[in-house]
């Protein structure tokens, strides 16, 4: 947008007439001699240096930063004259809804002899065809809202509050609960109905913390299990062996000749035996690992396992969280 941009300089009435991205720096303070010039140290010298480095960086193109050296300034002396720059920085940020804001503000403060009444009169008839409203709601008083990541104020709100046109963020934060986001878009002269929900983080507070089971009279039936566990595995790997050798010796006597009945009766009755044992031996394997594990997990309440013997194994079920 293509608009005359007149800094005011603090203090005085002289002005600066500019172009955007043309712009020239306010004159000089006068010296501290000079009876007009504010003392060294003084808010009104600390926010003129402000306010002449917001010229320079509106100058650039800069407008962020601009509006920053402009709001410091007023921050340290007021002075309606720094809410007309800050005025226009807004418009050229395109924010409308903050632009009309201080324009009116300034206003108010400048009062009938404002310089540039006239122009910001006109300028605020147009920002009010480029502005809506949002009436927000919000589950949790006193939470603080933002529009665009900007603070609006807390809720409950009064009234309606003013936006630009365009896509919006509407954002709703409070201590304790989860943020609330809604994106809403906003024409001319609209008013936009948002309802922000803020959820409560953790358990209620009424909630006593479940502590987790500890073992009866300090035996520690985890470990002992586990270390069962192992035992019968070790047992069950070593009688697998010998059910192997004894197979294979049982195999080996069979083509064997001459070999007599009672012979090889004896070694497939060991075969037998032994292969019977190690599988014996291979199911307490697993059901003392299942039982065992069932007692490791059990120590939290976020695991629930459940262990039962069928037909051909152990089955176990369960819900990890």
């Amino acid at each position: 947008m293509t608009r005359w941009f007149a800094p005011l300089v603090l203090g005085g009435a002289v002005l600066v007439l500019s172009a955007p991205g043309a712009l020239a720096d306010p004159p000089a303070t006068a010296p501290a001699s000079s009876p007009a010039s504010p003392p060294a140290g003084s808010p009104v010298r600390e926010a003129a240096k402000h306010f002449h480095r917001g010229v320079a960086l509106y100058s650039e193109a800069d407008y962020r930063g601009a509006l920053t050296e402009f709001k410091r300034a007023y921050e340290i002396a007021p002075n309606a004259g720094v809410l007309y720059n800050v005025g226009e920085t807004h418009y050229q940020l395109q924010n409308y809804a903050a632009a009309l804001a201080v324009f009116e503000r300034y206003l108010t403060e400048a009062g009938a002899t404002a310089p540039h009444r006239r122009e910001v009169e006109q300028t605020i008839d147009t920002l009010r065809t480029r502005v809506g409203k949002v009436r927000i709601t919000a589950s949790a008083d006193g939470c603080e809202v933002t529009v665009d990541d900007e603070l609006v104020g807390k809720a409950p709100f009064d009234s309606p509050v003013t936006v630009s046109v365009g896509r919006r963020k509407i954002t709703a934060m409070a201590p304790g609960r989860s943020p609330d986001t809604r994106f809403v878009e906003v024409a001319a002269g609209d008013t936009v109905d948002v309802a922000l929900s803020l959820a409560p983080i953790g358990p209620p507070s009424d909630t006593p913390p479940i502590a987790p089971e500890a073992p009866p009279d300090g035996v520690d039936y985890a470990r002992i299990g586990w270390f069962t566990t192992g035992a019968l595995a070790v047992g069950t790997a070593a009688l697998g062996t010998w059910a192997y050798v004894a197979s294979h010796q049982l195999q080996d006597a069979r083509h064997t000749y001459p070999t007599t009945r009672a012979e090889l009766d004896s070694k497939a009755s060991r075969a037998t035996t032994i292969g019977v044992i190690a599988d014996v031996v291979g199911v307490a394997t697993v059901v003392a690992g299942a039982v065992t594990l069932k007692l490791t997990l059990s120590r939290s309440r976020e695991h629930e396992v459940h262990v039962g013997v069928v037909p051909g194994g152990v089955q176990i079920a369960g819900v990890f969280r």
